[in-house]
């Protein structure tokens, strides 16, 4: 294979014509994946195809300038390739002028003529030479070149036939179609008009038309976005349009700064390097400032919206930007300020405020850039009844012009320095309304940015009934923890002035014995530890703040018997001598002190026993309560018993076994019960112990 060239890699024309094939072939990628099927698409993807052709030929004949015959076909890929856009664009005329309908392309004389402009166009473009070999002026090779400037200015008839050709109403379809192709049909007639003047191709016109071409192909994906009965199904995203509005645009100012710098330089004399640098500096920072200016970037995305698309908004943009800044909570926003950025950012508002209904009135929740409104909004008042009412955009600069058309509605002071007043409405229920402030660009208020308000606004209202609903669920969820714990104080507090109770009327009968006094001293100095306790409980909640710690079962039981003491239950402490169980001391002796009672109230008032028995079995210290009283179901054992505010006593609350359950269950240990109606009831207390290696052993796998 012969080698390249040696100016191959410093070749601009070798570069440019590469980077004008991958354009061409991704284009042509793109619109085969989109193509329906039709003759206008056919005729579309053939041209862009013959495009990537020509370019790519003209590579190779750039890399390899000894392959003549390449040169040649890239002569005739490139007259088909304008022959194609010719063909193109007399589709389209046909259709416009025989209103809308397209006749059959074989009897059609203009197609004749099309296929006939190829063929000359390759046949005359043959014998002209690679710009880099300049041929000998003769005025025999004037005629290529002036068939060259025909075909320049036929597509230029064409363009201009297309779109006054197009009906008003849906001329605006073709534009970006017609810029473009007049534009490159006018970069042609320059080139054309050159080379016949000097009899040569210009090297640089050369090595800069292919970029020309390649440059039609974003304003011809907008036409084809816009025109679907072209039958290819393709889209332009509005950001790439934008970004790419904003490079060309930054392109061209880059290239007046630089021929000012130049000029300056020229022109300047002693000054003039200095002056140039001065002022590329200055063109570089202004064009920095206007890639930070909110304004401009917001003129831009007016101008794409206008100009390039027939709809102002991306709806899935919209759709995808407004959910993904109501769903994103951020550490220092709250969901108000979001609801007020999302509702801003589609209308270019620098910001604005949120009222949410409290209390009864509407007052301002947040704020961004707008002033603080500290008064409130009556929810009877006229603007509240009017945006409930009708669910209606209040347009301020309307509002003032014509007040009329807002029949009932009085805005106060601040309402009429906003923008626009949108509604926050979940159903029937008016949640608030957001205040905007005035944008950046002012535009048009038109039904499209009516629509996309109210329908941003109603998914930015369920939000924010979703976030009022977690609140209440959460304030509900306290008020039950609270409940909770208050009963089982009042629970607690019962047993309480049952012991008190017992000792006053035991005192009628022994307030003269010196033991009992000793005992009752005893006994209120009990209640009050047990009422601070409470009382402690109370400010901390139900749940344990201290760890748990070795507790004798033995002292415990000695307590709970001597509180017992007149009852007729009898107390086995022989087996919890040395017995030490992790736990809390007095929560352990309210729940088994709470069992005990139990037992009590169950037992008949004749032949009535109730055992209690503490000792060690392996990794646990077991308490047992064993009755002979009335017993339980097993429907109220399964469903019941470990259930709050259940109870087979007629004066109980049902707190003390769920209690229990709950607070054995929290430090490793297990609660079991064995009962049958009129049989009695065991009920099992297993602990965890906490001597040296007794804690080895699961507990709870043990009483598995």
């Amino acid at each position: 294979m012969p080698a390249l060239s040696d100016d191959f890699f410093y070749n601009p024309a070798a570069w440019s014509y590469g980077l004008a094939t991958l354009a061409f072939c991704g284009f042509a990628v793109r619109l085969a994946i989109g193509w329906r099927g039709g003759l206008r698409a056919s005729v579309l993807l053939a041209t862009v195809l013959l495009g990537g052709a020509w370019t790519g030929l003209t590579f190779v004949a750039i890399a390899q300038p000894s392959f003549s015959a390449v040169w040649q076909a890239a002569r005739i890929t490139n007259a088909a390739h304008l022959g194609g856009w010719l063909c193109f664009l007399l589709l389209l005329l046909d259709d416009w002028s025989e209103a809308g309908t397209e006749r059959p392309w074989s009897t059609t004389p203009r197609w004749l003529l099309a296929l006939l402009l190829v063929l000359l166009g390759g046949v005359a473009l043959l014998p002209l030479a690679p710009p880099w070999r300049l041929p000998i002026p003769d005025e025999q090779t004037l005629w290529p070149y002036a068939f060259a400037l025909i075909l320049s200015i036929l597509g230029l008839s064409l363009c201009e036939q297309l779109y006054r050709r197009t009906p008003g109403a849906v001329r605006w379809n073709v534009k970006p179609l017609v810029l473009g192709l007049g534009a490159m049909f006018a970069f042609d007639l320059l080139y054309a008009s050159d080379a016949a003047l000097f009899r040569m191709f210009d090297p640089n016109l050369f090595a800069a038309r292919d970029f020309v071409h390649a440059l039609v192909i974003p304003f011809v994906a907008i036409a084809t976005v816009r025109n679907t009965a072209w039958t290819i199904d393709l889209h332009v995203s509005r950001r790439v349009i934008a970004h790419s509005s904003a490079l060309l645009a930054s392109g061209v100012y880059l290239l007046l700064a630089a021929a000012a710098g130049y000029y300056v330089r020229f022109f300047g004399g002693s000054w003039g390097k200095t002056l140039q640098v001065t002022v590329l500096f200055a063109a570089v920072l202004g064009l920095l400032a206007l890639a930070f200016s909110g304004a401009l970037r917001a003129r831009l995305r007016v101008f794409v919206a206008k100009n390039f698309f027939s709809y102002r908004y991306d709806y899935r943009e919209e759709w995808l930007r407004m959910t993904r800044e109501l769903s994103t909570p951020e550490a220092e926003t709250s969901l108000p300020e979001r609801v007020v950025r999302a509702l801003a950012a589609p209308v270019e508002s620098r910001g604005g405020a949120i009222w949410l209904e409290r209390d009864g009135a509407y007052r301002q929740a947040d704020r961004v850039a707008f002033p603080a409104v500290a008064g409130a909004e009556p929810a009877d008042g006229s603007l509240a009844t009017f945006l409930r009412r009708t669910g209606w955009v209040v347009r301020v600069d309307e509002y003032r012009r014509a007040p009329e058309r807002y029949q009932g509605l009085e805005l106060d002071e601040w309402a009429l320095e906003a923008w626009l007043i949108v509604p926050l409405a979940d159903g029937e229920n008016l949640l608030g309304f957001v205040a905007l402030a005035r944008p950046r660009v002012m535009s048009e208020v038109d039904w499209e940015v009516l629509d996309l308000l109210k329908t941003s606004s109603r998914q930015a209202a369920s939000y924010l009934a979703h976030d009022r609903a977690n609140e209440a669920l959460l304030e509900a969820q306290k008020f039950h923890s609270f409940n909770r714990m208050s009963a089982f104080v009042v629970h607690d507090l019962k047993n309480l002035v049952a012991q008190l109770s017992l000792m006053l009327r035991n005192a009628e009968r022994h307030r003269a014995n010196p033991e009992f006094q000793q005992d009752m001293l005893e006994t209120v100095a009990h209640v009050v530890e047990r009422m601070n306790g409470l009382m402690l409980q109370l400010r901390s909640g139900t749940t344990p703040t201290e760890k748990p710690r070795p507790v004798d079962l033995a002292d415990v039981m000695g307590r709970i018997a001597s509180a017992k003491a007149d009852s007729r239950a009898t107390f086995d402490l022989d087996g919890a001598r040395g017995v030490r169980a992790q736990g809390h001391e007095d929560r352990l002796e309210r729940v088994l002190g709470h069992l005990v009672q139990n037992a009590l109230d169950a037992i008949p008032s004749e032949g009535g026993r109730v055992r209690v028995r503490a000792y060690a079995e392996g990794a646990f210290a077991v308490v047992e309560v064993v009755d002979n009283g009335v017993g339980m179901t097993p429907e109220f054992l399964r469903e019941k018993l470990f259930r709050p505010f259940q109870t087979t006593k007629p004066h109980g609350m049902g707190i003390g076994v769920y209690e229990s359950f709950q607070y054995i269950n929290a430090i490793g240990g297990r609660l079991q019960v064995d009962s049958a109606s009129n049989a009695g009831t065991t009920f099992r207390v297993l602990l965890p112990r906490s001597e040296p290696g007794a804690a080895t052993e699961d507990p709870l796998r043990r009483v598995a």
